[in-house]
């Protein structure tokens, strides 16, 4: 098995990595991680949520730092905010026991903009951005990305399903002209990321993947419940109930389905909250922070709100309805069974779904088991 030693981590981050708990490198660090540090190339990475790309991608990047240079000299794009605090999270934790100053700043929608400026008036190696708040700091001229040598696209397609496409090739374009090398990890390849691809990067650029015949995480086991309209909720709260203090995500189709399925089980008694597309940020935020510090148990969202939400040993994912699109049952399952452990992914289904629960396997190469509550 490789260590991150032999794969040509620096002592300094090896030290700071082991006090995260990562031992032993995933797959997807194995394979990038070595070529991302030997040479200046263009790269294309195929893996799964919860792979450990962050560090696949974080990692050689702070070993290309000059940190005796003031000026930026990575990008890091990704979906949505909490996905870029916690990749400046990650980063900043890296550098630990680093010998050189790195300094990460994150920028965000969502937050006053003249914080995050004032943030970058410091010397600032690494951003992390979501695209529209970079491309708003970009033509208001108070970020200086003519330096820039590296930028990683995170999160690719998801990046592309929120409607990013057109800010995304902005700013290819504008760093185009510093020899700027693309670093492109997606969980799949749709044809918007291929037209990317061939746009912008090297056509030869190296591309690894990882379980490529397995378009979900294989530690994951798929059940489905067959149940009435009537008896759903019911169902979904027996289920709960046998689950003792393990914590999942039930997810809804629409907004007013999350927030009145919320209602009914924080009357059961229940510790859940709803995260759907119409609250504030300033609630959004107070949400997602009672659920990662565990005074929720469970969450209830919608697909779009679910979006760059990564918390750690969730034990279940719920499916309150199956969704209409294939890659929303990827991206919601990729929830649980999370840096190598196991989770369950389970669908509460009405008896016309069964086709759907037949395609989805199909489709995706898994195996769907019938259960009862």
């Amino acid at each position: 098995m490789s260590t991150f030693s032999n794969l040509g981590i620096q002592k300094d981050y090896i030290k700071a990595i082991k006090e995260l708990g990562i031992s032993n490198p995933s797959e997807i660090q194995e394979k990038a991680i070595p070529v991302l540090l030997k040479g200046e190339t263009d790269f294309i990475g195929l893996a799964q949520t919860g792979t450990g790309k962050t560090a696949a991608f974080g990692l050689p990047i702070l070993h290309k730092i000059d940190a005796s240079s003031d000026n930026i000299q990575a990008l890091i794009l990704s979906p949505t905010r909490e996905l870029v605090q916690q990749i400046k999270k990650q980063l900043f934790k890296f550098t630990k026991y680093s010998e050189d100053r790195i300094f990460v700043e994150a920028v965000f929608g969502g937050e006053k903009i003249d914080r995050q400026i004032g943030n970058l008036k410091r010397t600032t190696h690494v951003v992390v951005a979501t695209p529209g708040r970079l491309i708003d700091l970009i033509e208001r001229g108070d970020i200086d990305i003519s330096h820039v040598k590296t930028v990683v696209l995170d999160e690719a397609d998801e990046m592309l399903s929120m409607g990013f496409k057109q800010d995304l090739n902005r700013i290819l374009k504008f760093t185009t002209k510093n020899d700027r090398k693309t670093w492109l990890f997606s969980a799949t390849m749709p044809e918007e990321i291929k037209k990317i691809v061939k746009t912008y990067m090297d056509a030869n650029a190296p591309r690894v993947e990882v379980n490529p015949d397995s378009l979900v995480n294989e530690n994951i086991r798929h059940h489905f419940v067959r149940t009435t309209i009537k008896e759903k909720t019911g169902a979904i709260i027996s289920f709960l109930e046998k689950r003792g203090t393990q914590r999942g995500i039930i997810f809804c189709r629409t907004k007013a389905g999350a927030q009145n399925l919320a209602d009914q089980l924080i009357e059961e008694g229940f510790s859940t909250a709803a995260l759907e597309g119409d609250m504030q940020q300033k609630e959004r935020d107070k949400v997602m922070r009672a659920f990662k510090n565990e005074s929720l148990q469970y969450l209830i969202s919608t697909d779009v709100s679910a979006r760059g939400i990564d918390v750690r040993d969730l034990e279940f994912v719920i499916h309150h309805q199956l969704p209409e699109q294939l890659d929303y049952y990827t991206h919601r399952s990729g929830r649980t069974a999370r840096a190598g452990k196991t989770g369950i992914s389970i669908a509460f289904i009405l008896p016309y779904e069964i086709e759907r629960v037949h395609e989805i396997q199909k489709d995706l190469k898994i195996k769907f088991t019938e259960v009862t509550v």
